[in-house]
Order: structure tokens, then sequence, then C-alpha cells
């Protein structure tokens, strides 16, 4: 009878002195799946200034961001579920809830984390489909009077009420988006037998990666449908998510620097090998791609005055492929030293799908879960529309008109 191949055989090469059992077993959608929940959290933030610190040139984009981010939150364990070989047992962590697994644990802060997005977003869209229920007919309207859960009152008290409550909820939000991804490098963080992440500067790493990414695909994202849309485009909201990105870059490139010299501080055992990974055999894509070309050259771009819009697309651009090639580095770049610190492993994405777990572990779901948040946030665009009729610089900062 032919033998089992083990988990990680397809696309896992040795060299030097590597474990019979060793392989790379965390691949490409264990890269995607931090990748995507850092875009909720950076999103969710975004979304929050607005709504928590009343920045108002940030008016124009809170919608759209929580939306975004709602979407994001619903692909965010898919990458998960394509990874695992028996998915259908995921549903357990649920049924059996505890906080002695990470993993279980972040089932319950997911979970709690999308009630606080819903309830947001039903508060921050209530007028609207309470407009839309009292106006449309058919099936449509039927979908907007069961959104409206019963509630139609749209009067200046109730609307000051929502007001408060959408603050609040924002308010929560933010340490739930950030526990949400900081558990993410918690688990990273405390691998002991990694190298690499064993520093408990990982989870803060990941958040602000975070916060980065997510604030780069949101101008990604919006320059892209206004554009598109021939719609106004809010210069001084540009300006204002710049001002933001080019923060959380300083103190992300900061923490990052930190953890490096850290690990060549302390020049454990694990440092020989370890800075042959970072400067060698992964020296393009951390030392030019992830922090020149996605860290260093943003910053510059951000904090030069006058940022215009092909600036702020090119920077936030250059943050999203930095970003995920940070996670790269991380996923694939410590698993790639063998558990003897003297050995490599060489990940190879299999290309040809002649098995099923090739074709899980292929470039095509890759495709499918990268552009799943973009479909899903123009289908919910479709029934609550984020983005209002912006004509002139001061609609920027208009209210939108209340339902009658």
């Amino acid at each position: 009878m032919e033998a089992i191949q083990a988990h990680g055989a397809l696309w896992s090469l040795k060299e030097m002195y590597t474990y019979p059992n060793e392989y790379i077993y965390w691949t490409i959608h264990i890269v995607i799946y931090p990748y995507i929940t850092g875009l909720v959290a950076g999103a969710f933030v975004l979304s929050s200034l607005y709504h928590v610190f009343g920045k108002e040139e940030l008016k124009p984009v809170s919608r759209f961001a929580l939306l975004f981010s709602f979407a994001l939150l619903l692909i965010a364990p898919s990458p998960l579920l394509f990874h695992l070989t028996q998915p259908q047992r995921s549903i357990h962590i649920m049924m059996t809830p505890h906080f002695y697994s990470a993993i279980a644990a972040f089932t319950i802060v997911y979970m709690t984390y999308m009630a606080i997005v819903l309830a947001e977003i039903w508060f921050v869209f209530r007028p609207f489909i309470v407009g839309q229920a009292l106006e449309k007919k058919g099936i449509l309207g039927l979908i907007y009077k069961v959104m409206t859960l019963g509630s139609y009152d749209v009067s200046e008290h109730a609307l000051h009420v929502d007001e408060k409550i959408t603050k609040i909820l924002a308010f929560v939000g933010i340490p739930a988006a950030g526990l949400l991804h900081g558990y993410v490098g918690f688990i990273f963080g405390s691998v002991k037998t990694v190298p690499l992440w064993k520093t408990p500067l990982m989870p803060f790493i990941f958040l602000m990666s975070a916060i980065i990414s997510g604030v780069a695909v949101c101008i990604f994202t919006y320059l892209i449908v206004m554009f598109v849309s021939r719609r106004f485009i809010c210069k001084n909201t540009i300006r204002s998510m710049c001002k933001v990105l080019s923060l959380f870059l300083v103190i992300a490139f900061l923490l990052e620097g930190i953890d490096l010299v850290f690990h060549a501080y302390t020049a454990e055992e694990s440092w020989g090998i370890l800075s042959e990974v970072i400067f060698e055999r992964f020296g393009f894509e951390v030392i030019f791609i992830q922090w020149i070309m996605g860290m260093i050259v943003p910053m510059i771009m951000l904090m030069l005055p006058n940022v215009g819009l092909p600036r702020a697309f090119i920077a936030s651009t250059l943050v999203l492929i930095g970003v995920f090639m940070m996670r790269w580095d991380v996923v694939i770049g410590g698993q790639s030293m063998s558990r003897s610190l003297a050995g490599f492993l060489t990940y190879k994405i299999p290309i040809i799908p002649n098995s099923i777990e090739a074709f899980k572990e292929g470039p095509i779901p890759v495709v499918i879960l990268l552009s799943a948040p973009f479909i899903l946030l123009f289908i919910f665009n479709k029934v609550l529309p984020v983005f209002n009729d912006i004509t002139s610089e001061e609609d920027c900062y208009a209210t939108p008109e209340k339902p009658s």
C-alpha cells in the first residue's frame, strides 16, 4: 500500500541538517490570514477616528471604512478553513469554547467584535434604512423593512441617541479590533521553538502593521472607487488619512527596528542562522521590499509637504505590498530555519494542482481570498451606499439630509 505523504512535503524543500518530520506546515494561507485580519483592524480604527475623536476631515470615509472592515471581517477566517485538512471540525471550537486555547479564545473575540461592528453599522445607517423602507416597494422594500428591526423613529432626539451609541460602540470596538489582531502576534510570539517569533514585541508589531495596512487599503480603495465612478475626491480627507498612515508607519518601523536590535544584542545560539535568514536568504524580501519600499519610502513620500493624490496612491500601494511581505517574512521566514539550527527549509507554492491539497494551497484560492472583500464591499454598497454625493470640498463636511 502506498504510504500517505506527510502534510507539508508537497511544498517543502530541505537543505543541510533537518529533522525527518520537519516541514513548512504554515503556508500561504497563514500569511493571508493575519494580513486580512490586519486590514480589518486598521479600517475600523480609521472609522473610529471620526466617530470617537471627532476628526471631521475623515467623515467622508468613516462609513466606507466601517463597512469595508465588516466585509474584510467576514473573509478573515476563510484562509484558515482553506488551510485545514479537515475544516469541518472547526465548528467544535464554537461548540466547546474555552480560554486555554488561543484559537478557541479567538472565536469568542471574533464573534464579539463582529457583533460590535454589526451594531455600529446599523446605528450609522439607520436613518438611511428607515428612509428606504418607507420609500421602496417589493422585495427591496421588504429587505429594508426587516433591516429597520421595527425602529422607525428618526426624530432629532432619536438620532442624537443613535450618535451617542455609535460613539460608545466605536470606542469599545477599538480595543476589540486591537485584540482581534494582537492575538495573532501573541500566537506567533509564544512559539518558543521558532527564534524569529520568540519576542514579546510580536503582538505590538502585528498590531501596528495592521493599522498601517488598514489605513493604506482604505486610501487605495477610496481613490480607485472615486476615480472609476468619477466622483469628487475630498483632498483634505486624503491628507488626513496620509497623516494617520505616516504616524503609525513611524511607530511600526521603530518596533521592528527594536525587535531586530534585541535579537542581535542578546545573540542567542540561534542568532547565527537567524541573521543568515534575515540578511541573506530573505535579504531582498526583508531589507528591500519590507523595510525600504514598504516603510521608508512611503514614510518619506507622506511626510513631504503638499501630499497629492498620485503620491498618496503610490505610498498606500507600497505599504500594502510591504505589510504583505512582512507577513510572508515572519510566517515563511520563521519556518525556514530548521529546529536543528543547522539546516534550512524552502517553501514552494504548488502551482500545478495534482491533488486536492495542492489545489487548496495553490494560487487560485489566494486570488479568491484577496478579491472576496472587495466583491463583498461592492455588494454591500448597493444596499448601504457608503459615499455621499460630494461636488466640492465644502460638501465633504456637510451633514447628509435626514429622512422625512
